[in-house]
């Protein structure tokens, strides 16, 4: 018998930055629209299964507009999780929070926008990734 296997191509065409800041995502939020003229707003938290008992919640704040979408998701998982790492993306888990940018906005001259949040008060330090060097690069396609 053959066998037939499904090669998924995901598109990672987005921007990725970690911030560490300890501060609350609600007034991370609120400084980076001010900051950046954004409107990232509470959005639903995401919820991901990697095991069949065992999940995590992730807080999620995002803005949409006709050409761009930002989102700030919270690195770990929010409340107390059995996983052995929860965090979202394990593989910089020094970072509390990361900013993902996809459309327009990112052609927008990208070390303008990097210090930019280096500049923001609540953030001690920003770091700009490439996702396709990420190990967990997926749980960012949503």
């Amino acid at each position: 018998m053959k066998t037939h296997r499904l090669h998924i191509e995901y598109n990672f065409g987005f921007d990725v930055y970690g911030l560490v800041s300890s501060s609350k995502d609600y007034k991370l939020a609120w400084i980076l629209n001010k900051l950046l003229n954004l409107h990232l707003i509470k959005s639903e938290d995401l919820c991901y299964n990697r095991f069949e008992k065992n999940g995590m919640l992730i807080s999620n704040f995002e803005y949409r507009s006709e050409n761009n979408v930002v989102r700030l998701l919270k690195n770990k998982a929010l409340g107390s999780s059995s996983l052995k790492k929860p965090f979202l993306l394990p593989d910089i888990k020094e970072y509390d929070y990361v900013l993902q940018i996809n459309g327009a906005m990112q052609q927008l001259r990208p070390q303008e926008f990097f210090n930019k949040l280096a500049r923001v008060p609540l953030v001690q330090y920003v770091k700009r990734f490439d996702p396709l060097t990420l190990k967990f690069k997926e749980n960012l396609i949503f």
